[in-house]
């Protein structure tokens, strides 16, 4: 098994981690917040953690973050390294930072994860994959130490975009449903017979399957996502949008209502919390 540096050990990337050490990777972490793991070498900080580890996976906030990260990598990454970016980074900056480790003999690969903090602890996760096939087949007992779909999408760059472009649909999704459940609470309609008719019906999505009655309706709003990603994702989005030149009109809305409900409830506010802001109700 190859030794595995991990960058990046927060909600997510934590548990990954922890399966990567289960499946017996030898593995050492670093993690800007002083988070450690059992059962894993510690490094001072990225520079260290690339001179015991040639593939390395980062799991970070976002783009800023993770050209920090490279930016400290580069210089001290020993030839024939693979950086794994498992965060939901920029599509145009993934294909920035491949193209500079291609010139120093290494390689990329663009891993973002679509599940939640409970399918990472479970190694359930998919994983979508963008890069080279060769890059692919060296990563893919460490990916499939950590999810169990695994979906590649082409190019270096190509899992980023479908990502950003995936979140935005689910973003979509969430805040319809959202608005749809505060009519049908506005017409003293039962909101666990309406969770019940969209999931028998066609307006059946992940928001409706898994956040309207078990975090919504309950008043739990403990999803797992943070309402700040949500907006990265779709400023992200918003990026492709400006790239290719398509208009996209519904995902402006849809960013302009997020951007304003992040203003409201704060970046570490859960995903689920939209619909607070949609009702207007304070947190009890």
């Amino acid at each position: 098994m190859e030794h595995v540096g991990f960058i990046g050990l927060g909600m997510m990337g934590r548990p990954m981690a922890v399966n990567l050490v289960a499946k017996k990777f030898p593995l050492t972490s670093f993690d800007a917040a002083g988070v450690t793991l059992d059962g894993a070498a510690t490094a001072t900080d990225a520079a260290a953690l690339a001179k015991t580890s040639k593939l390395i996976i980062l799991m970070l906030p976002d783009s800023r973050a993770v050209a920090s990260v490279m930016e400290a990598l580069m210089p001290v990454l020993q030839a024939g390294s693979l950086i794994i970016d498992m965060s939901s980074s920029d599509p145009g900056e993934t294909r920035r930072w491949a193209a500079a480790l291609k010139a120093k003999g290494c390689g990329m690969l663009d891993g973002p994860v679509s599940g939640s903090v409970p399918k990472a602890r479970t190694g359930t996760l998919a994983i979508i994959v963008g890069g080279e096939d060769a890059d692919f087949a060296r990563a893919e007992p460490v990916l499939r130490a950590m999810g169990e779909a695994i979906i590649r999408t082409g190019a270096v760059g190509s899992a980023h975009a479908m990502k950003a472009l995936n979140n935005y649909v689910y973003a979509a999704g969430l805040l319809a449903v959202s608005e749809a459940a505060r009519m049908a609470e506005a017409q003293g309609l039962d909101l666990g017979i309406f969770a019940s008719v969209l999931n028998a019906s066609s307006g059946r999505n992940i928001a409706s399957e898994t956040k309207l009655a078990q975090e919504i309706t309950s008043g739990r709003y403990a999803g797992g996502f943070q309402l700040g990603l949500m907006r990265k994702d779709l400023e992200t989005a918003g990026s492709i949008s400006a790239d290719t030149g398509v208009k996209a009109e519904l995902l402006q809305l849809c960013r302009a209502k997020w951007t304003a409900a992040m203003a409201d409830l704060g970046p570490r506010a859960d995903n689920t919390e939209i619909h607070r802001f949609i009702t207007g109700r304070k947190q009890s």
